[in-house]
């Protein structure tokens, strides 16, 4: 799972897909560009602190919060 913060999830969602199979990047690497989970917030440092945190859960912790809303992990590319 790729966690990370952005200020244009749009742009970053394309530059993710633009990036696949790249192996210097985790995204590339991994082809992480299908959004399933976001969290919006109005300061970028709430958003940091958000993402460190939930970069030290374990993947379980992840998988239930990912779950709580979008439940059959579909892709929401499309959506944002």
């Amino acid at each position: 799972m790729y966690i990370g913060v952005t200020n244009d999830l749009n742009i970053r969602i394309e530059q993710h897909k633009e990036n696949k199979g790249n192996p210097k990047s985790f995204a590339g690497k991994y082809f992480c560009y299908n959004l399933i989970y976001f969290e919006h917030f109005n300061h970028i440092e709430h958003a940091i602190a958000r993402e460190k945190e939930l970069k030290k859960w374990r993947r379980e912790k992840k998988v239930t919060l990912i779950e709580t809303v979008n439940p059959e992990w579909r892709f929401l590319n499309d959506e944002i």
